[in-house]
């Protein structure tokens, strides 16, 4: 479920963590990858309950508007068919989301109000009152307004945005992820595994990045130094050379990654996670590296796949 660039990312983490604080204890780097993983699932399970609580909202405004002293014909006659949605229907029918939800409590966490604003919000739109006046339900409706929900009532709204950010500080790294379960769930509803947030390969390669950076930790920064020239390896981010660490580790002991992967990959975090600058820097530094094994012959990759 989770991609190979969140697993860079979560390494990343772990290991800035471990080098920024010391920890050397038998256990802890894979104890604090694990949690970062445990996050997401948090955040995954979240954003399901938030998004069923705004398509159920309909029954409770249902409630409130007949309820009234003098409803009106519309108070009466609240159209209630998002409730009932086939694959709202699907996901609160499911076991494993279930048991998440009571280990996870979000009920404890949400914000009723900032899902009654963006009900009210959804309910004016052309796309949600289209959506109501079919009589009949079919499985393209019924992922269509889960989808138009997602994508333009939740991600685009700026309070939803900050209400996920208070509560999970992981939600700008795996916010883009936990939409695409989300939505690949839409598309190919099937009981969600919420035990195996990673395939056993992906963590595989994840445990197996993080030892090797930390088991190899030494090595891998006496290839990197010669390379800095004019550069104090002291004053260097240490997000930089984490990054480049994880960089030459994957040259130099995961054989079925292509380098181009590699070195486009650890660009891509330094411009996003560390400084202006360090996209470039990691850029020269992989790249000079890599051109000196290839020539001196100690890059052993094989048939690439799809990494």
């Amino acid at each position: 479920m989770i991609s190979r660039r969140n697993i860079r990312v979560k390494v990343m983490q772990t290991l800035y963590t471990v080098m920024l604080e010391g920890l050397n204890k038998p256990g802890d780097p894979q104890k604090i990858l694990q949690q970062h993983f445990d996050h997401t699932r948090s955040l995954l399970v979240y954003f399901i309950y938030f998004l069923t609580e705004v398509a159920g909202y309909a029954n409770t405004d249902a409630q409130y508007r007949a309820s009234k002293h003098l409803p009106t014909f519309e108070d009466l006659h609240v159209n209630t068919k998002l409730p009932g949605n086939e694959l709202i229907q699907k996901l609160l029918l499911d076991k494993n989301l279930k048991e998440q939800f009571d280990k996870e409590k979000p009920e404890l966490i949400y914000d009723k109000e900032l899902v009654r604003k963006i009900y009210h919000e959804l309910a004016e739109t052309p796309e949600y009152k289209q959506y109501i006046s079919a009589q009949e339900r079919d499985k393209n409706g019924e992922r269509k307004i889960l989808e138009f929900i997602i994508n333009d009532r939740l991600l685009t709204n700026e309070q939803f945005l900050t209400h996920m950010e208070d509560n999970f500080s992981n939600w700008e790294d795996d916010g883009e992820l936990v939409s695409h379960l989300i939505g690949a769930y839409l598309q190919k509803p099937a009981p969600l595994n919420f035990k195996q947030m990673v395939t056993p390969d992906k963590e595989v390669f994840a445990q197996n990045l993080l030892k090797t950076v930390l088991e190899k930790n030494d090595f891998l920064q006496e290839l990197i130094i010669p390379k800095l020239k004019n550069w104090d390896p002291d004053r260097i981010a240490l997000l930089d050379m984490i990054l480049m660490k994880m960089g030459v580790a994957e040259f130099l002991y995961f054989e079925t990654i292509p380098p181009k992967v590699t070195i486009n990959e650890y660009i891509d975090l330094a411009k996003e996670y560390s400084t202006g600058q360090s996209g470039q820097f990691v850029n020269g530094i992989l790249d000079n590296i890599h051109k000196e094994m290839v020539l001196q012959g100690k890059m052993h990759k094989v048939a690439y796949k799809k990494v």
